[in-house]
């Protein structure tokens, strides 16, 4: 007898499907003209929430459209041309396809036994990935969570190979302090990382910039000598390919250098800039990234999937084994070289790489090496039109990120953000380069153009008087 038909199971779905798919591409529509910034009456809408006392069923067409016209008026539009923010880009159709294929077959990737197809299709991305970076043969990953995770897996890897105890009895097998580095203008989640991987927050050396945004070697160099004559124990050297106010890239080949001289797990932090490998005009700015132990990319970043999709890539693929390996009664029996369970963090986890691969499918190396020049090009224009009207771009990123200063005699730039936010026509947010208050502005939409750029300058114009 088949199950009865619910709410939660209904019989007849395509009328529901057919009409939240309408509803979705009519919002598409709009977005462009309306404003990025949320208009919803807050207190409103909690009173409006609490009205949901979940024990009267409402017809779930009615939610649909309540839902959609709430987040309408209720977010800030990422998806909208004129959002100039964190690096949050539009998604991309083909990833709007897959969440919707993922969604409906619910897969659970712990496991390559009960999930083959879905395993084997994120493992070939990674690879591809890997090897369009450079990293030799043989390297592997997996999809994550985002950057946060992809990243703490990286120095779990690096503590692991930095000593044979480690798994087991964790930093008590070190002679002293384990600590690792990267740069001041880095994301610092690296802080919470530390406290999650038991080594403390103390354990992160934020090494001082040269001056540009970007890591010094020769701070670098200090620090590490400073940390030998204390007795710590450096494991890790992680350099950032898109620092997250400016958009810079550490010097990669002189950090590489460092770590095998030292003997250190080099990573490269590229959740940002490492869709650069898509664009053979722009991917020398990440010379070096090809000796990395390993790395973070995020594909909803400049891959431009939904969110949320990080990406580990390590070319010590063995280590994840080492690292994550775990045996239990309930599981499958494991490969070690498939099961994502014991090669990553995450246990159950959604078909996240079905996104970044349908999007290179449709559309090719080519087609994201567009994407990211076209945004480059964009960037170009921005500036250009700024400094003929007496602005200044402080940070010289290769990665479409700008960090502007208003002609003197202007508001502060958090003034100036302020005021554009308030008008509605973009968003822009407030940052600080090697000390300095900034304006930061980056491209981040496939679909902007030269004119919402113009009316951004109009904005920031119109904001300073």
């Amino acid at each position: 007898m088949p199950a009865p038909p619910s709410a939660l199971f209904p019989a007849a779905r395509r009328e529901s499907e057919a009409t939240l798919t309408a509803a979705l591409d009519d919002l598409a529509a709009r977005i462009p003209a309306a404003p990025v910034t949320p208009t919803l009456d807050l207190p409103a809408f909690r009173s409006e929430l609490a009205g949901f006392d979940f024990e009267t069923p409402k017809p779930l067409d009615i939610m649909l459209a309540w839902v959609i016209d709430r987040l309408e008026n209720g977010l800030v539009q990422i998806t909208h041309p004129r959002y100039f923010g964190l690096f949050n880009p539009a998604p991309t159709f083909p990833a709007l396809c897959a969440d919707r294929i993922a969604a409906a077959f619910n897969p659970q990737l712990a496991s390559a036994t009960t999930s083959p197809a879905a395993v084997e299709i994120e493992a070939h991305t990674i690879r591809a990935i890997a090897a369009r970076a450079g990293l030799p043969p043989g390297a592997a990953g997996h999809f994550t969570s985002g950057g946060s995770e992809a990243n703490c897996t990286a120095l779990i890897c690096a503590l692991t190979e930095a000593h044979a105890d480690f798994a087991r009895i964790g930093t008590r097998c070190f002679a002293g302090p384990p600590v690792f580095y990267v740069s001041r203008e880095s994301h610092l989640a690296w802080i919470k990382i530390a406290h999650q991987t038991g080594i403390g927050r103390s354990a992160v050396r934020l090494v001082a910039t040269d001056g540009a945004g970007r890591m010094s070697p020769s701070a670098l160099t200090d620090a590490l000598a400073a940390d030998r004559a204390r007795g710590a124990v450096p494991v890790m050297i992680a350099a950032t390919a898109g620092t997250t106010a400016a958009g810079m890239i550490d010097p990669l080949p002189e950090c590489a250098d460092l770590a095998r001289g030292e003997g250190l797990w080099f990573h490269v932090d590229a959740a940002w800039g490492g869709a650069l490998i898509a664009s053979e005009r722009h991917a020398s700015a990440l010379a070096g990234i090809e000796r990395a132990d390993s790395l973070t990319i995020d594909a909803h970043k400049w891959f431009a999937t939904t969110m949320a999709c990080g990406m580990f890539v390590t070319s010590r693929a063995a280590c994840l084994a080492a690292t994550f390996r775990v045996q239990n009664d309930f599981m499958p029996p494991n490969d070690a070289t498939a099961d994502p369970y014991v090669t990553s963090l995450q246990w159950s986890r959604r078909f996240l790489g079905l996104r970044l691969f349908l999007a290179l499918a449709a559309a090719g190396w080519q087609g994201y090496a567009e994407h990211v020049e076209r945004a480059i090009s964009l960037a170009a224009y921005l500036a250009h039109q700024l400094a003929s009207l007496g602005w200044t771009v402080v940070n010289d990123s290769p990665i479409a990120v700008l960090c502007i200063l208003p002609p003197p005699g202007s508001p502060e730039p958090s003034t100036i953000v302020r005021r554009v936010l308030a008008s509605g026509s973009a968003w822009i947010s407030t940052a600080s380069f090697e000390s300095t208050p900034v304006i930061r502005a980056c491209i981040t939409n496939g679909t902007t153009t030269e004119r919402d750029i113009d009316i951004l300058v109009s904005a920031l114009s119109a904001a300073r008087i």
